[in-house]
């Protein structure tokens, strides 16, 4: 039995022909969903990149205890148990977080691994006359940007000098990413017992492309020409509409390429007829705002649909008859854990929360009565599938506090002033015996509980913009939250913050 897995990063799957859209230039996402099994309500968990890699390995919801961070050494780690239960693991990748400190323990969980470097200002090729030490100004001589945050100036003149590098099509990182992944598959796909994760960080910002894919989606942009408007804020939209059009034909023609190297897969498992022993997972971390409900991104506003509902397609050998069915039950992405564990044989540790997928391809039958997802410190959000609830923060007064033995940031460890007052916390029920290391968290950008509590009705209005109010409702999703609170072991302060 072999597995591949082909990952891409902030999806947006209404962008996608399989999932109703009506203007985007997807084919090989029509081809897969035609061969596989499409899920209509597949939701994320912890947010945003890293927390949600956390789940596709450990399936455990994880965003109660801690924000953006490694794996932790109680971790179950998904490929790490293939890797020892004979299952040759390989991933290709080119999504730098795997490369930082706040990433550091994912890709050492596989039996092997390559990476392929240049995305979203990655620390990549050296040119000390344009580096930032030197002044941007260089850099961004006659060439505008949409964002200029001081915070983001080191990576986007770094941006600028890796882009130079990725001039030509194979040059740039997402086909080197398929290209590797590729070469695997040449060289083993005669081979048994492998699995196999092609994971690329597009369509996420910056949606840089060459001209041969933008040229797929001609408009006017009545914008400045100097303006390089390939990078959105996590903000609010402020831009003209003209503008906001232009950004989103530039995110369409980044997933248009998306799902060319998407073909190439479907092409060499076509060569090989992979379809007889070979398990296909296509999926996401979340979605992307592309100035629907007046923002732009993720992490600063509510978990909206457009990012909290994602695509997935499974294709199971042993179901192959299932072709171009689709699934209504909610799953999420711990669910992808178990269902790789089970495909290969594999025991499902206790503290997975996930269920494999093999009853819901079958029949549809039901895993789970609701989907609960958020950010560390943030609101706490849940679906029953009509219905979304974001829950906020009663008690903001209460400190929230990071639980972990790997106290790391996205790109940097624990500061000494972050680590005075530490406390030992737990055991909780999943760090197997182990204390943990309690830090109040001090940064809480991205919280989203000013927004208070939201509830909308998605048969009644699919695309979020009318709240309602429903105490009936609000109670019983309430209750769903505090009852995976517990089954989650989440801390006891928590409780009083979400007044739960």
């Amino acid at each position: 039995m072999k597995a591949i897995m082909v990952m891409y990063d902030s999806l947006n799957r209404e962008m996608l022909e399989s999932y109703g859209c009506n203007w985007t230039k997807t084919p090989n996402f029509k081809r897969l969903a035609e061969k596989c099994v499409q899920f209509e309500q597949c939701y994320v968990g912890s947010m945003p990149c890293m927390p949600a890699r956390r789940e596709l390995q450990t399936g455990r919801i994880n965003f109660f205890h801690r924000s953006w961070g490694p794996m932790e050494p109680f971790d179950d780690s998904m490929p790490e148990i293939l890797k020892k239960g004979g299952v040759y693991t390989h991933l290709v990748s080119d999504h730098q977080h795997y490369w930082e400190d706040g990433g550091a323990t994912y890709h050492n969980r596989y039996s092997s691994w390559e990476i392929a470097r240049g995305q979203e200002g990655d620390n990549w090729k050296a040119d000390v006359a344009h580096a930032y030490e030197k002044g941007a100004g260089t850099v961004f001589e006659n060439k505008k940007v949409m964002l200029e945050y001081p915070l983001y100036a080191r990576m986007m003149a770094q941006d600028r000098i890796n882009r130079a590098e990725m001039n030509t099509e194979e040059k740039t990182s997402q086909a080197v990413t398929f290209a590797n992944g590729l070469e695997f598959i040449e060289r083993n796909h005669g081979e048994d017992n492998w699995f196999l994760q092609i994971e690329t960080f597009d369509p996420h910002e910056p949606f840089y492309t060459l001209p041969k894919d933008k040229e797929l989606y001609p408009h006017h942009f009545e914008g400045d020409a100097a303006m390089e408007a390939d990078w959105p804020p996590y903000a609010p939209t402020v831009e003209s509409e003209n503008t906001i059009e232009h950004v989103r034909y530039n995110y369409a023609a980044l997933v248009s390429k998306c799902d060319r190297y998407l073909g190439k897969v479907l092409d060499v498992m076509d060569k090989y007829n992979l379809w007889e022993d070979t398990m296909l997972i296509v999926n996401t971390d979340h979605g992307f705002l592309l100035g629907e409900h007046g923002w732009w991104g993720k992490t600063s506003m509510p978990i909206y649909n457009e990012i909290a509902h994602t695509p997935l397609f499974i294709y199971d050998p042993r179901r192959a008859d299932l072709a171009g069915e689709k699934r209504n039950s909610i799953v999420q992405t711990i669910d992808l854990a178990p269902t790789l564990l089970e495909y290969f044989g594999m025991e499902i540790p206790k503290d997975m929360e996930g269920k494999p997928l093999k009853q819901v391809m079958d029949d549809d039958t039901p895993i789970r009565e609701y989907a609960v997802f958020g950010y560390h410190g943030s609101q706490v959000d849940v679906t029953d599938g009509r219905y979304v609830y974001m829950h906020a923060a009663d008690h903001q007064g209460e400190k929230v506090y990071e639980y972990t033995l790997m106290p790391t940031h996205m790109r940097q460890m624990f500061q000494p002033e972050e680590l005075q007052n530490i406390e030992l916390a737990g055991p909780f029920s999943f760090t197997k015996g182990c204390k943990v290391m309690k830090i109040e968290k001090k940064d809480m950008m991205g919280d989203t509980t000013s927004f208070g509590n939201m509830l909308f009705d998605l048969n009644e209005d699919p695309t979020q913009n009318t709240q309602i109010h429903d105490e009936a409702v609000e109670m019983r999703m309430k209750g769903y939250i505090r009852e995976y609170m517990e089954k989650n072991d989440a801390p006891k302060e928590l409780y009083k913050r979400l007044g739960l």
